[in-house]
């Protein structure tokens, strides 16, 4: 007789056990020979000893499939432990088109042209930038990039920063220490992590430093080495900010810059970097540029609506074309 006992690691317990230990039991079910006991994160087999390496062999390639698509069902029970394959559904998803699995098996995927462009571009360039309207999944694509990057092991850790621009409020007034402050800006890059990594993760990630969110301010100095570096809200970034940034990259590191450039927050007389750096920027080999438009909305229709009502209204109205508006049209 044999026993051995497992840790499971990277994966939430609870997800692996099933509600009411059901994935477990189904489990048991196939290696009636074992006895096998859960508690925690430790799982302790007993049976004859070819048996019970054949389970543990078949147990890392379950917790890796929860690992991968965020979910196990019946069907992947049995067929990674019995066969040690994945089920045909998924299969038939088609794998080269999905970034990352999200949580609860959700497919994050490149939609619309341009956002499978940032795909395309990420792969042959070290650097680009991708600026368009809000709700065209630029910030959502990149994270995704990201994670990616990050599962397949490409990179060492993910770094996501915003230039913290009040819009409208003073961050003086608002209640809580610096972190607290600082996090409302931050919270887009906080929800799209949420939906691609199970919760218990993203925490570990966070705490060893591997996920790293900061303001803009704190990457002064660094050298961003083996890192897939994002700058959301890049549009709000001055140039002299913005150059500070770009110079930051290091060794096998990837850096995608996104913006919306009808939705410059900075103070009237102080520029925006984003223009600046497609003019200065735009023929150096390894950047790539990619603009998006309101056929990448994403979002709720009327946010397509919404921006091209705007973009009428300054027409008709023979505004004086702001850097937004401008660039917009490069």
């Amino acid at each position: 007789m044999a026993e051995q006992i497992v840790q499971i690691e990277n994966v939430n317990p609870s997800d692996l056990y099933g509600a009411k230990d059901q994935h477990l039991t189904i489990i048991k079910n196939l290696f009636p020979k074992l006895k096998i006991i859960a508690r925690g994160d430790f799982v302790k087999v007993i049976g004859g000893e070819d048996e019970v390496n054949y389970f543990l062999d078949r147990l890392t390639m379950l917790v890796n499939h929860l690992e991968r698509y965020g979910s196990i069902n019946p069907q992947v029970i049995e067929d990674v432990m019995i066969s040690g394959g994945e089920t045909p559904y998924v299969k038939s998803m088609g794998d080269d088109e999905v970034l990352v699995y999200g949580r609860n098996g959700m497919q994050v995927k490149a939609i619309t042209v341009n956002q499978k462009k940032m795909v395309e571009s990420i792969a042959k360039k070290d650097m680009i930038f991708a600026i368009g309207p809000a709700g065209t999944g630029k910030t959502y694509t990149a994270v995704a990039l990201a994670v990616r990057a990050l599962k397949n092991r490409e990179v060492r850790r993910i770094i996501l920063t915003r230039p913290a621009v009040e819009a409208g409020e003073n961050l003086g007034f608002l209640p809580g220490d610096l972190k607290d402050k600082l996090d409302p800006y931050l919270q887009p890059l906080y929800d799209a992590l949420r939906d691609m990594l199970p919760q218990a993760k993203l925490n570990g990630y966070m705490e060893d430093g591997t996920i790293e969110i900061a303001p803009l301010a704190f990457m002064r100095g660094r050298t961003l080495d083996h890192a897939f570096v994002i700058l959301d809200e890049a549009q709000n970034a001055t140039r002299a900010q913005l150059k500070m940034f770009l110079t930051r990259m290091g060794r096998d590191a990837k850096f995608v810059i996104t913006g919306d450039v009808t939705q410059i927050d900075l103070p009237k007389n102080t520029p925006s970097g984003l223009p600046q750096a497609v003019d200065v920027l735009g023929h150096v080999k390894g950047i790539e540029f990619i603009f998006l438009d309101d056929k990448d909305v994403v979002r709720h229709k009327l946010v397509t609506e919404i921006v091209n009502a705007y973009k009428k209204f300054y027409h008709d109205n023979d505004e004086e074309e702001t850097q937004s508006e401008q660039m917009s049209e490069k």
